[in-house]
């Protein structure tokens, strides 16, 4: 394996570093977060927590196709 890529294997702070660096990692951070809001959303109309199973799925039912493309 090249050396950039197991540089700082060993040192779970540098791992997690190197992950938050990623775009798939920004790209699920940014995905929850919207997920977030639209269960927040979605709760404040409902009149109850609907629970993150359910914003989930309602979000990548609704908007999840628009941000693949």
């Amino acid at each position: 394996m090249p050396d950039h890529v197991t540089e700082g294997a060993d040192d779970p702070v540098a791992a997690d570093l190197w992950l938050q660096q990623t775009a798939l990692y920004r790209a699920w951070s940014d995905m929850k977060q919207e997920i977030l809001l639209h269960k927040w959303y979605e709760s404040e109309r409902a009149g109850f927590d609907i629970g993150w199973d359910r914003a989930a799925v309602d979000w990548m039912v609704r908007y999840g196709c628009r941000r693949r493309g």
